[in-house]
């Protein structure tokens, strides 16, 4: 099934995303929220996170893939440190 904004179908472009350099070594990739829902949805692309072990977060309208299944540490400033 091709959607009408991309070539691509939903499987062709998971597979795209997860075969970039950075997915390969583990590290983090970025897209935007619009376009996982466009062209794959937001249910395969979570069900592909799942079935790779991999966490993603979600801000303003981005999404942040873990490519590993290392921990998250969040990081938040709660006030000054004394």
């Amino acid at each position: 099934m091709l959607t009408d904004t991309s070539p691509l179908s939903p499987d062709m472009w998971l597979n795209d995303l997860f075969s970039s350099k950075a997915a390969q070594r583990g590290e983090v990739i970025r897209r935007k929220a619009r376009d996982v829902e466009r062209f794959v949805g937001m249910e395969k692309f979570m069900s592909e996170l799942y079935r790779r072990g991999y966490r993603a977060a979600e801000n303003s309208g981005q999404i942040v893939i873990f490519c590993n299944r290392a921990p998250v540490r969040w990081l938040t400033a709660e006030g000054p440190l004394s």
